[in-house]
């Protein structure tokens, strides 16, 4: 393991539920990434999204370091990394350079990516550049595709970069306010600890930049993601995990089925009383499934 441990952990982070070193990695751009790298053994790389950071994975990691090597980084302006007030920082490509010069400098090879939210298209950039570098997949309500032409995207798109959904983004901080209690299948797995500590990693409306901006780039982005889709040859035929929660408000089954279909190598799980947040909602039934995964792959 790499990087600069220790530093720059602030005071409301429990040790109690997020029992691991933090490390740093001083990303292109002059940012500083923060992630966490435990266990031995073969690679297990968590990507997170919009509005999470390596938090959201801590009970996976707590279940599979035991066997394999689990990374989860921050995106910058994200948990515990630098912020950024650049606009072109916060476009999901900047975000997978950013990734890819992280298993670059950890050397990562083979690795398998557990993928969700923004961490879907984020990832598979890298492994459709690099596929040397990954090895399998698990998807977990995720999707990589254009959406312009899909009204249930483009219209959260258009709601959360209107003046309006700007405003309860930075200001109130809306995502992890409103929409994550929404996005999950049953509100009380998203304990008040846990928020609490996605609340504390956006405090204020500087800190919540990079969270303001994804929303736009839903269909902003369309160009790079058409791009990453029309090359999924790259990464299509590896062994795949799909994991899905069906009461997701984001990913339907539309998505779902999308995936099964490009995904030729690929077992599915369906979680009916989930919604977005998987790892949050159901670590006690991943972590089985995921093991055999990895053992089998």
């Amino acid at each position: 393991m790499t990087g600069t441990p220790g530093t720059g952990r602030p005071a409301w982070l429990s040790d109690a539920m997020f029992p691991f070193e933090s490390r740093f990695f001083h990303a292109p751009g002059g940012h500083r990434m923060h992630y966490i790298d435990e266990g031995t053994g073969a690679p297990v790389v968590f990507v997170h999204g919009n509005p999470s950071w390596s938090f959201e994975f801590r009970r996976l990691v707590v279940g599979l370091r035991g066997e394999f090597r689990c990374v989860a980084p921050d995106h910058v302006g994200f948990g515990l990394s630098s912020r950024s007030d650049r606009r072109d920082d916060h476009h999901p490509r900047a975000h997978a350079e950013r990734f890819e010069a992280l298993l670059d400098h950890l050397d990562l090879r083979d690795a398998t990516l557990f993928l969700t939210d923004w961490g879907g298209p984020i990832g598979l950039d890298v492994a459709r550049r690099r596929p040397e570098r990954v090895a399998r997949l698990v998807i977990a309500n995720t999707w990589c595709w254009p959406v312009s032409r899909d009204p249930h995207f483009v219209m959260f798109s258009l709601l959360m970069r209107s003046p309006l959904g700007q405003l309860l983004i930075r200001r109130s901080n809306g995502f992890v306010n409103r929409v994550m209690p929404r996005a999950v299948g049953d509100r009380a797995s998203l304990t008040p600890e846990a928020l609490s500590h996605y609340r504390r990693a956006q405090p204020d409306p500087a800190a919540r930049a990079a969270s303001a901006a994804l929303p736009g780039h839903i269909v902003g982005a369309s160009g790079w993601l058409d791009s990453i889709w029309r090359e999924r040859a790259a990464f299509s035929e590896k062994p795949a995990l799909i994991l899905w929660g069906l009461r997701d408000i984001a990913f339907r089954r539309t998505e779902l089925e999308r995936w099964a279909a490009a995904l030729r190598r690929a077992d599915v799980h369906e979680f009916d009383d989930c919604g977005h947040f998987l790892a949050e909602e159901a670590p006690e039934r991943i972590l089985p499934v995921m093991r055999e995964f990895l053992r089998r792959a």
